[in-house]
Parts: C-alpha cells; sequence; structure tokens
C-alpha cells in the first residue's frame, strides 16, 4: 500500500500528452491551450482617451483655445493639434498628434468654439498609452493554463481567431456488480442504483474530458474482461467502479490480468477509498464502488490525471488553510478526506462520514484533509482542506 502523494505523482508521471487541435476562439473555453497565446497586435494600438473631453496642449492651459474638430472611436481628427487648438474627443478615440492631455468635460467651459479650463490639467491626464494594455509579442497565456472567459477576451484583443489547444481526453466508465441498476431503472430486493457514474462523467466532463458511459457489467469475469477490452480501445483511460478489493465478487483485477494488465499499484492509504489500482499500459484507474469513496478518488486521483493528460501546469487539487470548526479526534493510518461545510475560513466536517452516504456529501463544499496518525485536534486550530 502506497501514500497519496506517491500515487499521484506516479499518475501524473505515466499521464501522456494528448495531441493538439485548433478550435474557434468562442469554442476554447475550458480547454488547455498547448502553445504560449502570443499577441499579434498592440493594444491599445494608439494613444486614446480615458474620458469624455478636450484633447489639448497643456501649455496652452487654461485657456481660452480654439475648438477646430471632433475625434470619437473608430474616426480619428485627422491633423496635428496646433498651438491654441482643442479637439472635443471621446472615450476610446485616438489622442490627436500633439494633444498632451484630456481636459474632462466636467473642469472645461465652452462658449461657441472657446474653451477654458475651470480645473488644472497636467501632462499624460486621461490618456491611455499606446501598449499600455500589452504589445506585439507579448506572452498573453502561457502554455498549460485552462482557458477562462477573461483568457478568450484576452486571445482575442491579441488578434487570435482560434487557438491551439489539448484534445479532451475520452474516458470510459465500467460499473461493476450484480446489484446495480442505472438511474431511473426499477430494483430488485437487494439492488441500489449506480448513481456514481453519472457524477464522475459530469466531473471529468468539467476537467475537460469526454466521458464514455459503458454500462454496467454484471459479476462475471469474463464479461468484465470484454467490457474493460472495448473500453481501452474506444478510450484514452479505462475507469472501472468496483469490484477492485479482496472479496470473491472483486472480480476486476482478475479479469484485467486476463487480457494481460498488471496494476502499477494497487490500494493506496487514503480514506475513503482504500481499494484504488492504476495500470499505466493501458491507462486503466480501478475506483472503488463505495459512491463517496469513488467521488473523493475522483478528486484525488482520476481529475489530477485527465488534466495532466491536457498538459494542465498544476494538475493537483489545490489544498487550502482553514481554521477547524469542531473538535476531532486522532486519526488513523491513512490520509483521510472528512466531508466538510466552510463557512468563511471555518472549515467544519460532518458528525457522520460513512463513505456509503451521498447525502452527506451533497450536503458539502470541502474535504478536510488529515495527515496519517494525526493526534487529536481541537477546534480552532489550523487545517487544510479542497474545495469539491
Amino acid at each position: 500500500m502506497i501514500d497519496v502523494d506517491e500515487a499521484q505523482a506516479r499518475l501524473i508521471a505515466a499521464a501522456p500528452h494528448l495531441p493538439s487541435e485548433t478550435v474557434p476562439l468562442a469554442e476554447a473555453a475550458g480547454r488547455v491551450v498547448t502553445v504560449d497565446v502570443v499577441s499579434m497586435r498592440t493594444q491599445p494600438p494608439f494613444a486614446s482617451s480615458a474620458m469624455d473631453g478636450y484633447a489639448v496642449r497643456t501649455a496652452d492651459m487654461p485657456g481660452p483655445v480654439r475648438v477646430v474638430g471632433e475625434s470619437a472611436a473608430g474616426r480619428r481628427y485627422p491633423r496635428p493639434l496646433g498651438h491654441g487648438e482643442a479637439v472635443r474627443i471621446f472615450t476610446g478615440a485616438p489622442v490627436p498628434e500633439g494633444a498632451d492631455a484630456i481636459l474632462i468635460q466636467e473642469d472645461a467651459a465652452r462658449d461657441g468654439d472657446a474653451l477654458t479650463a475651470t480645473d488644472t490639467v497636467k501632462p499624460n491626464d486621461h490618456i491611455r498609452a499606446l501598449g499600455l494594455d500589452f504589445a506585439a509579442g507579448d506572452t498573453l497565456v502561457a502554455a498549460g493554463t485552462v482557458l477562462a472567459p477573461r483568457h478568450i477576451a484576452l486571445a482575442g484583443a491579441g488578434g487570435h481567431a482560434e487557438l491551439t489547444v489539448a484534445r479532451r481526453p475520452r474516458v470510459a466508465f465500467l460499473a461493476t456488480g450484480d446489484e446495480l441498476v442505472p438511474p431511473g431503472s426499477p430494483t430488485g430486493p437487494d439492488q441500489i442504483v449506480a448513481s456514481i457514474t453519472p457524477a464522475l462523467a459530469a466531473t471529468v466532463r468539467a476537467a475537460g474530458a469526454d466521458p464514455i458511459d459503458l454500462g454496467i457489467a454484471p459479476d462475471d469475469r469474463a464479461e468484465i474482461a470484454r467490457r474493460c477490452a472495448a473500453g481501452i480501445a474506444e478510450a484514452d483511460i479505462l475507469v472501472t467502479l468496483g469490484g477492485a478489493s479482496v472479496g470473491d465478487h472483486d472480480l476486476v483485477k482478475p479479469a484485467l490480468s486476463d487480457l494481460g494488465i498488471e496494476p502499477d499499484f494497487w490500494k493506496v492509504a487514503v480514506r475513503p477509498g482504500k481499494p484504488l489500482m492504476f495500470s499505466s499500459r493501458p491507462l486503466v484507474l480501478g475506483l472503488p464502488g463505495n459512491p463517496v469513496s469513488g467521488a473523493v478518488c475522483a478528486v484525488l486521483f482520476l481529475v489530477p490525471l485527465v488534466k495532466a493528460m491536457q498538459g494542465v501546469t498544476a494538475p493537483l487539487p489545490e489544498v487550502r488553510e482553514g481554521i477547524l470548526g469542531r473538535d476531532l479526534p486522532a486519526n488513523g493510518p491513512r490520509r483521510d478526506h472528512m466531508r466538510a461545510v466552510r463557512s468563511g475560513s471555518t472549515i467544519t466536517p460532518a458528525s457522520r462520514q460513512d463513505s456509503s452516504m451521498l447525502a452527506v456529501l451533497a450536503a458539502s463544499d470541502v474535504l478536510l484533509v488529515r495527515q496519517p496518525h494525526e493526534g487529536p485536534v481541537p477546534a480552532g486550530s489550523p487545517c487544510r482542506y479542497i474545495a469539491l
């Protein structure tokens, strides 16, 4: 059994980088850019006015000076500004050559074409300099960035109509067990709903992957092997759900062995989720069948693997600092991830932590992280958590 840090490191080290593809700017949100996005232009491409008012020469202030024309966004004043002249100007419009400040309209008195300043105006007042935002050749978005709408806006302003991003990983999910039925199906007296598959599909979709549902395999070694082989052929990652422990009906590991697949590691010192299995060739991640265990292990292991395949710079979940909301007893030998609620900086774990309790998970918004063999901790102590 290996610890969480080693398991995560080995997963990320084994992740192959997927090929790149080009997508339209409007479709790039949530994708991972694989090459630096370098500006093709300077922004702003000219000195522009930050306010409505008048373009003036400070040497001529406080005036009076003569208003000789207008500069608007998309339509500049065509001549240099001469001695004793001013130009009416609007926000975003090019500043005429020769002008060195904007006299805002609140500080201006105008009588016909005669203009006088009613307050002090200094050089460069209210002028956005050429290249204030960025210049041609600047790196706007670094490779490995997950593209958010703000990155899309910046790339577009830099002249890009398309971006080069990683192909979406294909992640196939195979649930196993005679006791499982799909959501919405009638259940027999000894059956439960396989609700974790759609939840994990949503999880990897949010991480940039395309999920594939292989359905539910019965507790039949040959059938599990057949379904696993189909998933491996179709997807970049096969994720099995359940059947990876040591019971008589835990058949995933022997079924994979029938396909010539042996795990790089099996069992991780994590709670919930100890019976976790991973093969790097081909990529197979065996998650626990308990729904909460599977969901927690997806946050810790599956999402980092999916992100690493896309070239994300920091694929591991961010561990943040908080203040513990209630007393906790000593922890056991595995790193624990308690379902908890955050209020401001206070992290309060739920009183019930059974790995089958989806209602507790749904009511939680963070995982409180406790190290192996951590002693009792009183309320008010510093703690560490992962946001859900």
